[in-house]
């Protein structure tokens, strides 16, 4: 294995740090998950799409024969037939056949992956600089970077210059310095020429050799900066996610009023603002705290001098929520209605038998009634269940005592109404001797349909009952993101 690989750039300091936040870091394993999601990846549908490309001409160029096969292999085991089509699914914009980028490939991905690593060497490079410029370890070079953010930040135009600058210092001069090298300290500037042919060829950037030091040194910077990646997310979402995501509704309404109106001010008074000197002292600030005896000295005080004014803070923040924020918007409520239905058994003397309780009045017009179907519903009181997503308001469900009203209401003829006592809807019995005149406290529905006469006529009888629901809130757990 080589020691290094020349005309590359590749970080040969210390490895890329790792980033660690509370409560943060690789999740446990999930086995159950990971099967779930294997046996989704490898549907037909989705393995027929992403290897479609894996044989191609392009793609086989330089895969070795085993490769090759494994992709053949996979080909012929899925389906031929599009399930999109088979199942009249809408088409994914995302697959190969809306874009003009090959499917997914295992030999595609590998030798991608290879050929990343082998150039991705100059990203660790600037950020390991970066790192050691941000954390003081060479204070001229921080100050160098103070001096330059000062000049832009108190005149904005200069940051043209930047781009210009920096391919003059950090690619001309060293690709000149290269070429026409500097005297060696043992010969003297009397003795050595400036002048004539440059000494030495052009550098050229090549990539990292495989199997290299310099490639694996890639791998590992590329690995943690993966890991960097993964806790910087997961930090951002547990600080950024609770307080807007209304869980809580009263601090996000209050975050939410702050950046509306902070907008509308800025919208109207941000040309007032010195925002030179607010760069300027961001920067410092920012560039400042990177100091390790900074960051000792602010990590020993914040107990003592920081905590104390994050607690009145966060107090007040409570206190002007609590005072100011009214949330008082009572949940949805309705009324529901079930119907207690009771047949008469034994002919027309014979007794009432409670039979069922339905969300229909199962009047004699009514379709089932019509096409001969039994009432559909529940047997006991208690079964009857608030509709989805609605919780019960009351305690008990209440008699409707206005008979009369959901009657003449539903249009519901060939009954009589009972207007006192248990408030029963009786069909109506249709028969030559009956008395035409109703008994007493009850009242027959002044107009009787065509149909009547027609089913089991003065067989049936029901009454009302309502009760109060309101809409459920959802728990914060049924929000959470799998």
């Amino acid at each position: 294995m080589d020691e290094y690989t020349a005309d590359t750039f590749v970080n040969r300091d210390e490895p890329v740090p790792v980033l660690a936040f509370p409560g943060t870091g690789s999740p446990p394993p999930d086995p159950e998950g990971k099967r779930s999601r294997l046996r989704e990846s490898l549907s037909n549908s989705k393995l027929k799409e992403k290897l479609q490309d894996g044989a191609s001409s392009r793609s086989e160029t330089g895969f070795s024969l085993q490769d090759r096969l494994l992709t053949k292999l996979l080909q012929q085991v899925i389906p031929t037939e599009n399930i999109e089509e088979v199942l009249e699914l809408p088409p994914d914009k995302r697959s190969s056949k809306y874009i003009g980028r090959p499917g997914f490939s295992l030999p595609l991905m590998t030798n991608n992956f290879r050929r990343f690593n082998s150039r991705i060497g100059i990203v660790f490079v600037f950020q390991t600089r970066l790192i050691r410029v941000l954390t003081w370890r060479d204070p001229t070079h921080t100050l160098s970077l103070l001096a330059v953010c000062t000049f832009i930040c108190l005149d904005p135009y200069l940051l043209a210059t930047l781009p210009i600058a920096v391919a003059l210092l950090f690619v001309m001069v060293p690709a000149y310095l290269i070429r026409h090298p500097a005297p060696p300290p043992t010969v003297s500037h009397t003795s050595y020429s400036l002048n004539g042919p440059p000494l030495a060829p052009a550098r050229t950037i090549k990539p990292a050799a495989e199997m290299s030091k310099d490639f694996f040194r890639n791998m590992r910077d590329l690995q943690n900066s993966m890991d960097d990646f993964s806790n910087v997310h997961d930090g951002v979402l547990k600080i950024i996610t609770p307080p807007t995501n209304f869980s809580n509704e009263a601090l996000s309404s209050t975050i939410f009023l702050f950046l509306f109106v902070s907008t509308c001010t800025l919208f109207i008074a941000s040309h007032l603002l010195p925002w030179r000197l607010m760069s300027l002292f961001f920067c410092w600030v920012s560039i400042t705290l990177g100091h390790p005896s900074v960051q000792q000295f602010v990590l020993n005080n914040r107990e003592s001098h920081l905590r104390p004014h994050e607690r009145t803070a966060q107090s007040w923040l409570d206190a002007w929520i609590a005072r100011d924020i009214v949330l008082d918007e009572p949940p949805e409520t309705r009324e529901v209605e079930v119907y207690e239905l009771q047949r008469r058994t034994g002919g027309r003397k014979g007794e009432w038998e409670s039979w069922i309780f339905s969300p229909n009045p199962y009047d004699p017009l009514s379709p089932q009634r019509i096409a001969g179907e039994r009432p559909k519903g529940t047997r006991f009181f208690e079964d009857v269940c608030a509709p989805k997503g609605w919780e019960w308001g009351d305690k008990k469900w209440v008699l409707d005592l206005g008979s009369r009203e959901w009657v003449e209401e539903r249009m519901v003829q060939g009954v009589e109404v009972e207007v006192e006592g248990e408030r029963w809807v009786t069909d109506l019995v249709v028969d030559d001797d009956a008395s035409s005149t109703p008994k007493k406290g009850k009242k027959t529905s002044p107009e009787r349909g065509e149909g009547e006469g027609q089913g089991p006529s003065g067989m049936w009888r029901r009454r009302r009952w309502i009760r109060m629901v309101r809409r459920k809130g959802v728990s914060s757990t049924n929000g959470k993101d799998g």
